[in-house]
């Protein structure tokens, strides 16, 4: 009788390696350290190399999100670099050929060059591999209306065009019905969310727009997506929604991404209520490198504890957010040498951190 072996099969020096370097990209991610992403990222594509049966199918899918995410941040992202992730990427797998030939597409437009974007999307509307390239219609022909639509709104004159208007209005039904579609399957559908909302909000559907947005949001089929919350929140801002569901927004995007852009707009806006909750959200911020020699945040932390410290419950509130803190935080950021280098580059930073630290700490002082 023979035995099956359960035993993992053992790790190759190769796979070791690929395996470290990601973690690296996930911890330098985290800390807003784009350049060094970059870097870690050219070493992991190495990975698409690997004969692993399924692996590079992952590989690929990895390099194509994180890389998308690197390039969108990084200060020095021009548009031939864009071009020639996207190019590598859809080669690299098939899996995924369609979606980055459409969020190609989607890139190129928002950046102005419409033709190249109809191309990407006559590639992708002729690209045959299986099953894999099944349901691709509905998706190529949603995003080509919408295109069409942008290129007739572009053209129509200031004077009111009948024919224009109607035929503009007939391809944004068109490519209603086959978003609509597309946006019932559970997954990251950003491009086309954003291609719908633009038609909605042009036509004043403002709550269709909303609806769809809150949707997309809130579904839970669909994979947890920063993205879909901080679409919401900056229509629901445009459309001068009230405070407490834009806050409600924020709360959730805090949670999936305590580092965001939008944090500091959201201690902001607790400032009007929450008190102690903001000061959760700064110290949050503060705990990412990328943050720990911003003014307006630290600006932000003097401000709520001056207002904090005219409560009776300050000092529990400080110690409840300080929490698991409270054995690094100080070190961190009042070190000798942190405390050199606020001098050397931001005499204004310096001052507002030792105003902190007397609040936190007035025998350190």
């Amino acid at each position: 009788m023979s035995v099956v072996s359960l035993e993992t099969p053992r790790e190759t020096g190769f796979h070791k390696t690929t395996r470290n370097c990601l973690q690296h990209i996930r911890e330098v991610l985290l800390h807003h350290r784009w350049q060094d992403a970059a870097e870690y990222m050219a070493s992991y594509s190495q990975t698409l190399e690997d004969t692993t049966a399924n692996m590079p199918q992952l590989y690929a899918e990895i390099i194509w999100r994180i890389g998308t995410e690197i390039l969108h941040h990084h200060l020095d992202s021009t548009l031939e670099d864009y071009n020639s992730f996207y190019e590598r990427v859809k080669h690299s797998g098939v899996k995924h050929y369609l979606k980055v030939c459409l969020e190609h597409s989607f890139h190129l437009l928002v950046n102005g060059q419409f033709e190249d974007a109809k191309i990407q999307l006559s590639i992708a509307e002729s690209w045959r591999y299986g099953k894999q390239s099944a349901g691709q219609s509905q998706r190529i022909s949603g995003f080509l209306d919408y295109l069409i639509w942008c290129d007739k709104k572009a053209t129509t004159s200031n004077e009111y065009d009948a024919a224009v208007n109607q035929e503009m209005h007939s391809y944004f039904r068109q490519s209603s019905v086959n978003l609509k579609e597309i946006m019932k399957l559970p997954g990251v559908w950003d491009p086309f969310v954003l291609s719908y909302i633009d038609m909605l909000e042009f036509y004043n559907d403002h709550e269709g727009a909303v609806k769809v947005l809150n949707d997309y949001a809130y579904d839970d089929s669909f994979p947890p997506n920063p993205n879909a919350h901080v679409y919401l929140f900056r229509y629901m801002k445009k459309q001068n929604h009230p405070l407490k569901k834009l806050l409600k927004v924020l709360k959730i995007l805090h949670t999936l991404v305590p580092s965001h852009e939008l944090m500091p707009e959201y201690c902001s806006l607790l400032n009007e209520g929450d008190l102690q909750k903001a000061l959760g959200v700064v110290l949050d911020l503060l705990d990412y490198s990328s943050w720990r020699s911003n003014l307006d945040v630290w600006n932000h932390l003097l401000n709520i504890i001056k207002r904090l410290r005219m409560k009776k419950q300050w000092l529990k509130i400080f110690a409840e957010e300080m929490g698991y803190r409270k054995d690094w935080w100080l070190a961190i950021h009042f070190s000798t040498f942190q405390a050199r280098k606020d001098s050397a580059e931001n005499r204004e930073l310096l001052e507002v951190k030792s105003f902190v630290v007397g609040a936190f700490c007035p025998h350190c002082k």
